[in-house]
């Protein structure tokens, strides 16, 4: 047990995801203060962000399931699948997700869903004939960790206030937000720079930063779960390896799932990047090395 503990939490990534969410508390908090001097009124402001954010919080999962054209799958259907699912939410102590399947040239897999009791797990055609068994499983508990680690709210709840910046930025001289004294074209000009500063560095810097985070996190669920994280290393590098082979055509119909994939439906492009959702696969792969020489106890 003590060497489980050993490779079980990394402390860097942890701090490391406490930064970010640091650093967007302090811009949002900052981005209050701006919003407060200027006499705006935020509660309308709130009000509608808010219905945007809770409309995507409860209704995202429908919304990339309906987009994706993926269908429910049981057991009987799928029972091989379903037998990996079932194990694996056993092992992580979840509820067993909502299985679906979509068929598709793309390899590829995610997870939705508001909460563990409300998540759903799909994995494409393409991904499930390419992969073996023991690297389909390394995939599903990677997109099970991010339901064990509540990503999906995680990530609504960060992007709360840039939603709110977003919705100043376009809109904001168009609308009548509250007071408006001597101090009128000034403060709205200071409103609308604030919400672009914010809507900037949040949407393309630090909620990215933080999703990539998200992402080595769920890879290490993944590693401790099945204690195998060779199988991931493999089914990361043979997914990435398959992109290129794929028409654009067929990537650009599952584009708008790119956040939520274990890998990037993307052509050509690198992932080196501050706006990218997901790390680079050299950092994922050198993390899980890392963590399979620790589980053999040479690091």
């Amino acid at each position: 047990m003590q060497a489980r503990q050993h490779w079980y939490r990394d402390p860097k990534l942890q701090a490391r995801m406490f930064m970010v969410y640091g650093a967007l508390i302090a811009l949002y908090l900052a981005f209050t203060a701006v919003l407060w001097y200027a006499g705006v009124g935020i509660v309308v402001i709130a009000l509608v962000a808010g219905g945007l954010a809770i409309f995507q919080y409860f209704f995202s999962d429908k919304l990339v399931i309906a987009t994706m054209g993926a269908k429910p799958v049981t057991p009987a259907q799928a029972p091989e699948l379903h037998a990996m699912v079932d194990r694996l939410a056993q092992q992580m102590d979840l509820p067993k997700p909502k299985v679906y399947y979509m068929d598709t040239d793309v390899p590829n897999a995610f997870a939705t869903g508001r909460n563990p009791q409300n998540a759903v797990i799909c994995v494409t055609s393409a991904i499930w004939n390419q992969l073996s068994r023991d690297e389909m499983i390394a995939v599903l508990g990677h997109e099970l960790s991010h339901v064990k680690n509540r990503d999906v709210f995680v990530m609504a709840l960060a992007s709360f206030f840039a939603t709110i910046a977003g919705f100043i930025t376009q809109w904001g001289f168009f609308l009548s937000m509250g007071r408006r004294d001597e101090r009128g074209g000034n403060a709205m000009a200071l409103v609308w720079l604030a919400s672009f500063v914010v809507s900037i560095v949040s949407t393309l810097i630090l909620i990215p930063l933080l999703s990539r985070q998200r992402e080595l996190a769920a890879d290490r669920g993944s590693a401790v779960a099945t204690g195998a994280p060779g199988d991931l290393i493999s089914a990361l590098m043979k997914i990435s390896g398959r992109m290129n082979q794929i028409p654009q055509e067929d990537l650009r119909r599952v584009e708008s799932a790119n956040a939520f994939f274990i890998v990037p439906a993307l052509k050509g492009v690198s992932l080196r990047t501050l706006t990218s959702t997901h790390p680079s696969l050299e950092q994922r792969i050198e993390q899980l090395q890392r963590i399979q020489r620790q589980m053999e106890g040479v690091a």
